[in-house]
C-alpha cells in the first residue's frame, strides 16, 4: 500500500501562512519511514487550501494525488491519501465544506485511491500542551485565549474547555465576547497584567490586526501591562501532532 498526506489549511491572501505550511510539510515529511516506498518522498506530503486558491479543493486533491501516486502501480495494492485539516475549531468548514470537497475527489478517483479525512488539528488532546508552553513563557495575572470564532452552533465548546483548563478566559475575533469586552471585564476585576494568546496557526492579516487592536487597548487602559503571545507557528512539536493525526 502506498500512502500520501495532504495538509489542509483555510488559505489566505497573505503569503506568510503558505510559507509556514510549506515548512510544516517539510517537518512532517521527516516523519515518513525511510523505506516508505520507492516514490520520491518530496511528493508524499503536500499542502492545499480550502479558500483563496485558483482551484477548488477537490481539484487540488486530485492534482496532488497524481504527483504522489503517478509512478506507483496499482498492483502494489491501493493508494491511500490521508487529508489532515489544520483547523482549530469544528466550524462549518471542518464539518461541512471539507467533507463535501473530499467526497467529490473520492467520486472522481473511484477505486484507484482511498481518501481518508483525518480528525481536525484542534481535536488533538496534546494541542493544549503547546499552548501551556507559551503561557509558561510569559508572566501575567490574567490570560485571554483569543480564537477566531465560528457561526456553527456549539463549535466553540472545545475552545471554552481548553481555556478553562489553561486558566484563561476566551474571546473571539469574529464574534462575542470580543477582545475589548474581555479586557474591560478583567480591568474592572482589578487585573493589571493581561496577556493575550492568539489561538491561530500562523502569523497573518488577522494576527496583525490583533496586534493593532492591542496597541489601541494600551492607549485606552494606560495602567495595564499588555503582552501578546505568538500564534502556534510551524514547529517540530506541531508536526508531531499532525503526524499523530494521520494514524487515527
Amino acid at each position: 500500500m502506498s500512502s500520501a498526506y495532504l495538509l489542509l489549511s483555510h488559505g489566505s491572501r497573505d503569503p506568510r501562512p503558505e510559507i509556514a505550511m510549506q515548512q510544516l510539510a517539510r517537518l512532517v515529511r521527516h516523519k515518513l519511514p525511510i523505506n516508505h516506498n520507492s516514490v520520491n518522498r518530496e511528493h508524499l506530503v503536500g499542502i492545499a487550501a480550502l479558500e483563496m486558491s485558483p482551484q477548488p479543493l477537490h481539484e487540488q486533491i486530485q492534482q496532488f494525488a497524481k504527483s504522489a501516486f503517478g509512478d506507483c502501480p496499482l498492483s502494489q495494492n491501493e493508494n491511500r491519501l490521508k487529508i489532515v485539516p489544520l483547523f482549530l475549531l469544528p466550524g462549518v468548514h471542518v464539518m461541512t465544506d471539507i467533507p463535501a470537497e473530499v467526497a467529490l475527489a473520492q467520486q472522481a478517483a473511484g477505486q484507484d485511491m482511498i481518501i481518508e479525512l483525518q480528525p481536525y488539528l484542534g481535536s488533538h488532546p496534546n494541542l493544549e500542551k503547546l499552548l501551556a508552553k507559551q503561557i509558561a513563557a510569559i508572566k501575567a495575572e490574567a490570560w485571554i485565549l483569543l480564537a477566531h470564532g465560528s457561526r456553527r452552533p456549539g463549535s466553540q465548546k472545545t475552545v471554552e474547555a481548553m481555556a478553562a483548563s489553561l486558566g484563561a478566559v476566551t474571546a473571539y475575533w469574529a464574534g462575542p465576547p470580543s477582545l475589548e469586552s474581555r479586557v474591560k471585564e478583567l480591568v474592572t476585576a482589578g487585573y493589571r497584567e493581561i496577556a493575550i494568546l492568539p489561538y491561530f496557526l500562523f502569523a497573518g492579516g488577522i494576527t496583525d490586526a490583533i496586534a493593532t487592536s492591542i496597541e489601541e487597548l494600551k492607549l485606552q487602559f494606560s495602567a495595564v501591562n499588555f503582552q501578546l503571545a505568538k500564534p502556534l507557528g510551524a514547529s517540530a512539536e506541531l508536526a508531531e501532532l499532525i503526524w499523530d493525526l494521520t494514524d487515527r
